[in-house]
């Protein structure tokens, strides 16, 4: 996952880089007669690697356009909290000051992706970047809700 500007620009350049080392080696190989079939087979890895700098690359632009996906269960919560830091348009220096800690704690925390996090610490750090999270149970709550006639399905604020 690219974190910050510098990590993306960097991935730029060396997605750059790869497709142009992909596109040498393709024609290496045509040059020694290789057919489809082998040409595929050598140049696959080249064109997973390249492939996974694409996603990576097109996932942070998602994240800078404020593009940031759901949250369930609290399943991913580490790497919402990257997210919102990168749509917010924070660095983690600007968040470290505003959570009145040292940047490398907000780059340990990252690079962790905040595992073990606790709920008043990422109502800290969502405070710190003015964000409001907002949850609500789907599916009827209550077990008699569940099943049988005049059930209902409710929401339930928190």
């Amino acid at each position: 996952m690219i974190r910050n500007e510098s990590e993306y620009q960097k991935t730029l350049t060396r997605q750059a880089e790869e497709k142009k080392r992909l596109e040498e080696h393709r024609a290496r190989l045509e040059g020694m007669g290789l057919n489809e079939d082998e040409l595929k087979r050598a140049l696959d890895p080249l064109r997973s690697f390249h492939l996974q700098l694409e996603e990576e690359v097109q996932s942070y632009e998602r994240l800078k356009r404020g593009d940031l996906g759901e949250l369930s269960n609290l399943h991913g919560l580490g790497s919402m909290l990257i997210a919102l830091r990168i749509a917010r348009g924070f660095t983690q220096r600007e968040l470290a000051r505003r959570l009145e800690v040292h940047e490398s704690q907000v780059s340990r925390d990252e690079r962790n992706e905040y595992h073990g996090i606790t709920v008043d610490r990422a109502s800290r750090v969502l405070d710190a970047m003015g964000v409001e999270l907002r949850s609500f149970f789907e599916e009827p709550v209550l077990p008699e809700a569940s099943g049988g006639e005049g059930a209902e399905s409710r929401v339930v604020n928190t």
